[in-house]
């Protein structure tokens, strides 16, 4: 009976232990995208990698400024004629009152480190120095008029071209067609490097300062650009983060299927696609030009970025709920819950790890967009001084760290070239530390069902 179950003729099986040319051949195509996706992580990686090297390799030199460090004497007879030190007559010596004690402290520090100075006129040596210069030894002045009188030492900032010289950015033969310095300048600066007058250090104002002229670049600062962008950050969370939420719960878990509400999801859809420049078009035409709200503003830019960002918190929102199982609906109504409790105190909870991470990714979008600040003004504008108080940090005009960078890039000065590239680094860290706070939020708050 068992031989009538196989037709005369069949080939025989093979064993199941051996592979066949068929399994083989799917297990080589198996191999081969695996092949695939490690080479496409390893190229990604190595992109990243040159990517991260370029910034930091251009960037760094931001963070490293020089300085000349001259004995100043705040001489009486210039400063304080009549000896009674009053501050407003003080006050009244202009930066060009101070230039003749910087060319002194100059002409004396040659003179200590035994350096010939080829130059006659005192405002050709003071080249080498950064035009703040007077106007920071007039600064300390007004703050200490009981120094007058004293020989201070003050640490004063080179110019660009002798900075950019000491970083390799700055040649002798790129000085036969510039007006601001000569290669006898350089001399100059190589003598007092060696006996110490001239040094490199790290450059804290470019983090806490504020930007400059055009003719100041290494004097330039991101600090105002960046409590611009706090200031907008917190009018962006203010908004779009009760606004996306409330309209996300509400969509999801209690309007009614129809459709009118599938135009609003496809409208919330297409919205996120949206360039960002056409909603700094809409800020322009109704905060600026209808609500007359001031030019420049963080308030201005942070009600933009809100417009912009509230598509993608209501996604990701919406996308928390959706992942909350029905079953924990269901359990909460069954035990007698109403569907607002149901929502608050069961599915929002368990939501919450996805939503707070959508929120502080769309901040982090919204951090570094430039465009619709470009519409609004916050490109022009030179943040050159912090706001007095909180009212004015969110009114009065001020710049954004994207806006900042773009700025500087658009410069001819090298030096702010590289100070562009210091701000990304800036930015890259403020961006890096956000994600971070996403994931340990998601990590503090998830729960598991």
């Amino acid at each position: 009976m068992s031989d009538a179950n196989f037709p005369v003729g069949a080939r025989a099986q093979s064993s199941l232990l051996a592979l066949d040319a068929r399994t083989k051949k799917r297990n080589a195509a198996e191999a081969r995208f695996r092949a695939y996706g490690i080479g496409a992580i390893a190229i990604g990686l190595l992109f990243l990698m040159v990517l991260i090297t370029s910034i930091f390799a251009k960037g760094m030199g931001a963070f490293q400024q020089t300085f000349i460090t001259l004995n100043v004497e705040l001489s009486e007879a210039k400063i304080d004629k009549s000896g009674t030190r009053d501050l407003e007559a003080i006050k009244k010596i202009t930066t060009f009152g101070y230039n003749p004690l910087i060319d002194a402290a100059l002409a004396q520090a040659l003179t200590d480190a035994a350096i010939d100075n080829p130059f006659s006129k005192g405002k050709d040596l003071r080249k080498m120095l950064s035009s703040s210069a007077a106007a920071d030894v007039r600064d300390f002045v007004i703050a200490n008029p009981d120094r007058i009188g004293d020989t201070v030492e003050f640490h004063l900032l080179a110019s660009s071209r002798v900075d950019g010289y000491l970083k390799g950015r700055v040649s002798r033969e790129s000085l036969t067609r510039d007006k601001n310095l000569t290669p006898a300048h350089l001399d100059l600066v190589d003598a007092f490097y060696g006996a110490g007058v001239v040094s490199k250090g790290f450059n804290l104002p470019f983090i806490t300062g504020a930007d400059a002229s055009e003719s100041r670049p290494e004097q330039a600062g991101i600090g105002v650009s960046m409590l611009g962008s706090l200031y907008m950050m917190l009018v962006v969370l203010a908004c779009a983060l009760p606004v996306g939420v409330a309209a996300s719960i509400y969509l999801e878990e209690f309007a009614p299927q129809n459709w009118f509400t599938d135009l609003i999801e496809v409208n919330i859809a297409n919205l996120a696609a949206v360039p960002s420049i056409v909603f700094g078009i809409l800020g322009l035409s109704v905060f600026i030009q209808f609500a007359h709200l001031p030019q420049s503003a963080p308030l201005v830019g942070g009600l933009v970025l809100t417009l912009m960002t509230l598509p993608t918190i209501i996604i990701s929102t919406r996308a928390s709920l959706k992942s909350v199982p029905p079953s924990i609906r269901e359990a909460a109504l069954g035990v007698g819950a109403s569907k607002m409790q149901t929502v608050f105190h069961h599915v929002l909870p368990l939501a919450m790890p996805g939503i707070l991470t959508g929120t502080i990714i769309g901040l982090a979008q919204a951090l570094g967009e430039t465009a619709p600040l470009l519409l609004i003004g916050m490109v022009g504008y030179v943040a050159s001084n912090y706001p007095s108080g909180l009212v004015d940090g969110f009114m009065s005009p001020n710049s954004a760290m994207p806006a900042q960078i773009y700025e500087w890039a658009k410069r001819a000065d090298p030096a702010y070239y590289e100070r562009a590239w210091g701000g990304i680094i800036i930015l890259l860290l403020f961006l890096m530390c956000m994600n971070i706070i996403a994931i340990i939020l998601r990590r503090r708050f998830e729960r598991r069902w």
